[in-house]
């Protein structure tokens, strides 16, 4: 145990010290951490024996999305959004039905051996992108700010919304193996887990705004607590949704935005523990990641696993989203650019646990298409996102001139 604490931690030290160099580079953390996590474990130096399960690892990438989708959300520039609106609006209502449906497609052609059910369920699995994998695209200024926070936003709640998605599907191809009862209402579903996920985060975080005012006002609160008072707030959206049936993903957004626009006085004080939490669990993260998933998994990879990979980060994201923003003064080449960065992660992740404990026939090659995507993204979308970051911000330099 000490021996893995000990690489764990001296590795967070030497990261943190060289982070903001790295960040310059076309290398992204995620990349970093899941190569030092492949490196170390059983199929490199195995050197990190963690005993992390498929529940651990769920938890672990549910509490860090939580936070990011938590912290995205309060830094939005709630005034660029308001104009920009309609593109966001086009990527969730038509974009991701579109994605869901050309994944399906695929799918059919690809995975004979998957029921309809199955293919539907792994579309479903690889349609939201990831808030994680993206910060580094919608946080850089170079990009044009109606993108970056379409696509915040985007990130944001298309992995709610795929949530009762997927258990629909998942409950009708449970039901279709003779193990299940087949009861499966999805327009209830879909307005539980929205409405109660957007309803907690709101609620919750008006109060908890209210109550550090309120304790602000009165000297209660120190400096050294004050930087847990967001990670908690945020924490709490996510469980209490998750409690009563909403969707957390949806809480912790929601409650993010919220909590940008009525605490705007001390936002960026109270949001840096909270984003400093969200990077740290993000490490922890796809170090395990590394070592437990990527290091059982790459025998697996089949050319079809890996092909509807390809397949799923290119042509089935990015045709929907070209087509879905036609008619929005965007440029083709922000178009592409806005198609290519859907990277896939945290939620993916977490769908993959939920589908393997459901013990469906098709399991297998449903996790190792969604693990072989996440990889993929992470190589691809990290290695990719500063040079097409500085091509875009010239070429849009060039266009205002």
């Amino acid at each position: 145990m000490y021996e893995v604490l000990a690489i764990l931690a001296a590795f967070v030290f030497l990261y943190s010290i060289v982070a903001g160099g790295m960040e310059r580079t076309p290398v992204n953390g995620a990349l970093v951490f899941t190569v030092f996590g492949l490196v170390f474990g059983p199929l490199g130096l195995d050197l990190l024996k963690l005993e992390v399960g498929a529940e651990g690892l769920r938890t672990l990438a549910e509490l860090t999305l939580a936070m990011v989708l938590f912290t995205d959300a309060s830094n939005a520039d709630l005034g660029v959004l308001k104009k920009t609106l309609r593109i966001p609006q086009r990527l969730l209502l038509v974009g991701l039905p579109l994605t869901i449906v050309f994944g399906f497609g695929i799918g059919v052609l690809l995975f004979g051996g998957l029921t309809l059910f199955e293919v539907a369920i792994l579309a479903t699995m690889l349609a939201p992108t990831d808030a994680a994998l993206g910060k580094a695209v919608v946080s850089d200024e170079r990009v044009p700010a109606n993108i970056r926070e379409g696509l915040n936003v985007e990130s944001g709640l298309n992995d709610g919304i795929c949530v009762p998605i997927l258990f629909v599907f998942l409950g009708l191809a449970v039901a279709a193996t003779g193990h299940g009862d087949g009861d499966v209402k999805p327009l209830m579903l879909v307005v539980e887990e929205i409405g109660l996920g957007a309803g907690v985060g709101l609620g919750l975080t008006f109060v908890g705004v209210w109550g550090l005012r309120q304790a602000g006002a009165r000297g209660w609160i120190t400096e050294t607590w004050r930087q847990l008072s967001v990670p908690g707030l945020a924490v709490t959206c996510f469980a209490l949704a998750q409690v009563l049936g909403g969707s957390g993903f949806i809480a912790a957004f929601a409650g993010g935005l919220l909590f940008g626009a009525i605490a705007k006085e001390h936002k960026p004080k109270l949001l840096l523990a909270a984003e400093g939490t969200g990077d740290t669990l993000a490490l922890i993260t796809w170090v395990v990641f590394g070592a437990v998933v990527v290091g059982q998994s790459l025998d697996a990879f089949s050319w079809r696993v890996v092909l509807y990979a390809v397949l799923s980060l290119t042509a089935v994201r990015m045709l929907p989203v070209f087509l879905v923003l036609g008619g929005m003064n965007l440029r083709s080449d922000e178009k592409l650019f806005m198609g290519w960065f859907g990277p896939r992660g945290l939620a993916s992740i977490v769908f993959a646990v939920i589908v393997l404990n459901a013990k469906l026939p098709g399991g297998d090659t449903i996790t190792m298409t969604v693990v072989c995507t996440i990889l993929l993204s992470i190589i691809l979308h990290g290695l990719s996102a500063n040079p097409l970051v500085a091509a875009l911000g010239a070429r849009t330099k060039r266009a205002e001139s």
